[in-house]
C-alpha cells in the first residue's frame, strides 16, 4: 500500500462511537494529529449520534476535533434486532468513507460493535486494521467474541497490557505485530494529577453502571439495587447515564423512578453525559465509583478511587490494584462491598499494569514505523 494523504503522511482513520471511548481516544487522535508522518481522519457513529444519549458528537466538535464522516448506525431501539442493523448500517458507511477518503490504517478500540463496524469495513475494503484493548477478557454480553474476532481481522496489535499482549501472541498472531503500549485513556488522567493537586476532602459516589444484553427489568433491578445502596450510606450520588446495548433502558428507568421519587432529597444528581475532563475530577473527588464500567478497573486505580463493581460484565478482566472490590447484584452484597470499599484509602497517580500514562505517544509511534506493505494485509496464523 502506497497511498499517502497530505505532504505524504499515513491517513488514520479513528472510529469513535461511545462517549466512554472516545474519551479513552482522545490522547492518540492528539499524537496522531500531532505527528508529522501521520494525518488523522475521524469517523463518528453509534451513541455520538443519539439524542438519547446526549448526541456527543457536539462535545467532540466542541473540542475542536474535525469530525471527517458521520456514520448512523443504532436508531437508539433497546433490541437486539437494533444492534444488528447498526452493525450493517456501520459497515456500509464507514466502508464508503474509507474509501472515498483513500485510508491507510483503520484504528479502533475495544469490543463494542461499532468497532467490530470499523474492522469489518476495513477489512472489505483492503485497508490495514490497528486494535487497542486486544487480548483483554471481559466477558460482558458478547464482549470477549468482538473483541478475539477484531484482534483476528487486525494488523497492528496495541496492547492495553502485558497479559493482553501475550494472549494476543498465543491466539497466533505475529509477534513483531504486537505491541505492549499501556492504556491511552491513562494519558490524560495522568497529566491532570500531575497538574493539580486535587488535596481537598474526597465526597460522594460516582455511579456508572451499564446494560450488558440482559432483559430491560433485570438491569432495571440491578440498577435499583445500585442506587438503593448508595443514597442509604449517606453518600451524595453523581450518576452517568448507561451505554446504548442491549437493556440500558431498564438501567435509565430506574435512574429515572430514583431522581424522580422525591426519596433521595438533594442527594442525586443525574448526568446524561460528562464531559471527560470533568468525568476524571468527578472520579479523582469521589469516595467510590459503584458500578459495572471499565473506568472502575483501568482509572479508578490510578486516581486512587476505590471500586465497588457490580455484576459479572468485566469478569477475567485483569485487576489494576487491590482497591477494586467485586460486588453480586443484590442489595445486600453491594451494600457489603461498598462498606468495605469506604474504609480503603489507595495511593493516586502511581502506575499501574495498564501503563504510565504515555500509551497515546507509544500509539503514534508505531502506526507511523510499522511497514504498510500489501504482503502484510494477508493474515497469517503463527502456530
Amino acid at each position: 500500500m502506497t497511498a499517502r494523504g497530505q505532504s505524504g503522511r499515513r491517513r488514520i482513520a479513528v472510529i469513535t462511537g461511545t462517549r466512554a471511548e472516545y474519551g479513552l481516544l482522545c490522547s492518540t487522535m492528539r499524537t496522531i494529529a500531532d505527528h508529522p508522518k501521520l494525518e488523522l481522519q475521524l469517523v463518528v457513529t453509534g451513541m455520538h449520534l443519539l439524542r438519547k444519549f446526549g448526541t456527543t458528537v457536539r462535545r467532540i466538535e466542541r473540542d475542536g476535533w474535525k469530525v471527517d464522516a458521520r456514520v448512523p448506525m443504532q436508531r437508539g431501539d433497546d433490541d437486539a434486532l437494533d444492534q444488528a442493523n447498526g452493525l450493517a448500517r456501520g459497515v456500509q458507511g464507514i466502508a464508503r468513507f474509507l474509501d472515498q477518503a483513500r485510508t491507510d490504517v483503520v484504528l479502533v478500540l475495544g469490543d463494542r460493535i461499532e468497532a467490530m463496524a470499523g474492522a469489518l469495513a476495513a477489512t472489505a475494503t483492503g485497508r490495514f486494521i490497528a486494535h487497542v484493548h486486544g487480548g483483554d477478557v471481559a466477558a460482558g454480553h458478547f464482549d470477549d467474541a468482538l473483541r478475539h474476532g477484531i484482534t483476528k481481522l487486525a494488523h497492528i496489535h496495541l496492547a492495553a497490557s502485558k497479559d493482553s499482549a501475550r494472549r494476543i501472541e498465543r491466539m497466533g498472531e505475529d509477534p513483531a505485530s504486537v505491541h505492549f503500549v499501556g492504556a491511552p485513556g491513562l494519558d490524560d488522567l495522568f497529566s491532570m494529577l500531575g497538574e493539580e493537586p486535587y488535596r481537598g476532602r474526597r465526597s460522594g459516589a460516582l455511579v456508572v453502571q451499564h446494560a450488558y444484553g440482559r432483559t430491560p427489568a433485570v438491569e432495571r433491578r440491578v440498577m435499583a439495587a445500585i442506587l438503593r445502596a448508595v443514597v442509604a450510606s449517606g453518600l451524595r450520588a453523581t450518576v452517568v447515564y448507561p451505554n446504548s446495548d442491549r437493556g440500558h433502558s431498564g438501567v435509565i428507568e430506574a435512574i429515572e423512578q430514583r431522581a424522580g421519587s422525591g426519596r433521595n432529597g438533594a442527594a442525586m444528581t443525574v448526568a446524561r453525559s460528562l464531559e471527560r475532563a470533568d468525568y476524571l475530577r468527578q472520579l479523582i473527588q469521589a469516595r467510590v465509583l459503584v458500578g459495572n464500567s471499565s473506568s472502575g478497573i483501568y482509572e479508578a486505580a490510578v486516581a486512587g478511587t476505590p471500586s465497588v463493581n457490580v455484576g459479572t460484565r468485566q469478569a477475567g478482566r485483569l485487576r489494576a490494584r487491590s482497591c477494586v472490590l467485586d460486588a453480586g447484584e443484590t442489595y445486600a452484597d453491594i451494600t457489603r462491598t461498598l462498606t468495605r470499599a469506604l474504609t480503603l484509602r489507595p495511593k493516586k497517580g502511581a502506575p499501574t499494569c495498564y501503563g504510565d500514562g504515555n500509551g497515546g505517544t507509544r500509539i503514534a509511534r508505531v502506526l507511523a514505523e510499522t511497514s504498510l506493505h500489501a504482503d502484510r494485509l494477508r493474515k497469517r496464523i503463527t502456530f
